[in-house]
């Protein structure tokens, strides 16, 4: 069971021991709602708060929209029955825009995490200035926003899904694309607002890719009791990021996870990053269509589904590009288990649909190359991600944990404008 209950300490004052308490309650009915049904009786057992307490908080979630209440449950145990919550499918929403290479997706999720609108534009990103590109996505969200707004949903804050080092609210270098130093955040907001006046005021904050992906995939994902894995995202370029009992990795700069990066060969071909020789060299998307014998004109979604059905129909110039692409991924992940000792490997993007073939392969090197000799024993240590986590999603979900921490903040009606 989650432990709900965090020291205060003596000086907290009632407003802010309500708030925090607020919080609490709100937690536990998305996370009973989940597994069944939700009670005010369960969530008292759940937080460790009266029953008395856990009504009169759930009372002022009930008039603030945040939670509806429905028909009656039996929770098996002596009593009345109790009456049955969940999280409002109506209200605060957070909205997550990811930039990627290629594509620009937008998507909305509501207090449960649940993604309501998704619109998701497959546009060659690579040589455009970056204010032109954030724009396009802010065109994108804008219509996205629409759609919201036609459920009832309105929106508490944006987070931006973008490829390479991202900090501070820019992205200091994304190779793939051809940006350096570019103020991600602050440009996005500034188109958003000139096509919705009534957003200007909505926060925006940015994170990598691979990041929110990861993210995504331990909130919403099939990784069970695992919390601590590494996620390995392969597009364009090849992003990671690692979790460590929940949470994620950042390094002392929010720099960590660019395992795309790491050099396999120092004489090998020349990277967009400077290098030589890195990971997405030999199994990133171009990489691998180029090694498979499919030209530049299938590039994209396209060309990765012609891998696909190529691998499917036995080629041997396709079966070989992914095993090879396969055994690179595996002896550059055996150093990051070394290191990190994660319980899983997840691996989503293009490899997701590759896995049959990528998998084998890549497996075997980590078989060999980990030291601990622990990584075959049990298996499915190796796994694809779930459609679930995608860095859109887990941008816009990452909004709504402010939303979870502190509701009071978010207690407002929508703005008639947005």
């Amino acid at each position: 069971m989650k432990s709900y209950l965090t020291p205060l300490g003596s000086k907290a004052d009632k407003d802010t021991v309500r708030r925090h308490n607020l919080s609490l309650v709100l937690r536990a009915v998305r996370d009973e709602g989940e597994a069944g049904e939700a009670t005010r009786a369960g969530v008292s057992a759940r937080v460790g708060l009266t029953r008395a307490a856990v009504s009169s908080l759930v009372e002022q979630l009930l008039d603030s929209g945040f939670v509806t209440e429905s028909g009656k449950t039996f929770s098996g145990q002596a009593g009345r029955p109790g009456t049955a919550l969940k999280v409002a499918r109506t209200g605060p929403a957070g909205l997550g825009v990811e930039i990627n290479i290629d594509y620009v997706s937008v998507c909305v999720v509501d207090l449960a995490g649940t993604g309501r609108v998704r619109q998701t534009e497959h546009l060659d990103n690579r040589g455009a200035p970056p204010g032109e590109v954030l724009a396009r996505a802010a065109g994108i969200a804008a219509r996205t926003l629409d759609s919201a707004r036609e459920q009832d949903l309105y929106p508490v804050g944006t987070a931006l899904a973008l490829p390479g080092l991202v900090s501070g609210g820019s992205v200091r270098q994304a190779p793939n694309l051809g940006w350096n130093q570019v103020a991600a955040e602050g440009l996005f907001g500034e188109a958003l607002a000139g096509l919705r006046p009534g957003t200007a005021a909505l926060p925006v904050r940015s994170e990598n890719e691979a990041n929110l992906a990861a993210l995504a995939e331990l909130w919403f994902g099939g990784l069970d009791t695992v919390r601590s894995f590494l996620y390995l995202t392969g597009e364009i370029g090849v992003g990671g990021a690692l979790v460590l009992d929940g949470e994620l990795l950042r390094g002392a700069h929010g720099f960590a996870g660019e395992i795309g990066h790491v050099v396999v060969d120092p004489a090998g071909p020349e990277c967009r990053c400077g290098s030589r020789g890195c990971l997405e060299q030999y199994a990133g998307q171009s990489a691998l269509l180029r090694a498979a014998g499919i030209g530049e004109g299938a590039g994209g979604a396209a060309g990765v589904m012609e891998l696909e059905r190529r691998a499917q129909a036995g080629d041997p110039v396709a079966l070989a590009a992914v095993a090879d692409a396969g055994r690179m991924l595996g002896q550059v992940l055996s150093g990051a288990v070394n290191l990190f000792d994660p319980d899983a490997v997840v691996l989503g993007g293009i490899y997701r649909g590759l896995m049959p073939w990528l998998s084998p392969p890549a497996d075997e090197e980590l078989t060999g190359r980990v030291v601990s000799g622990l990584w075959s024993r049990g298996g499915g240590r190796l796994r694809a991600s779930s459609v679930a986590g995608d860095a859109a999603r887990g941008a816009a979900a990452l909004v709504m944990q402010d939303v979870l921490a502190d509701p009071v903040a978010y207690s407002r009606p929508a703005p008639a404008d947005v």
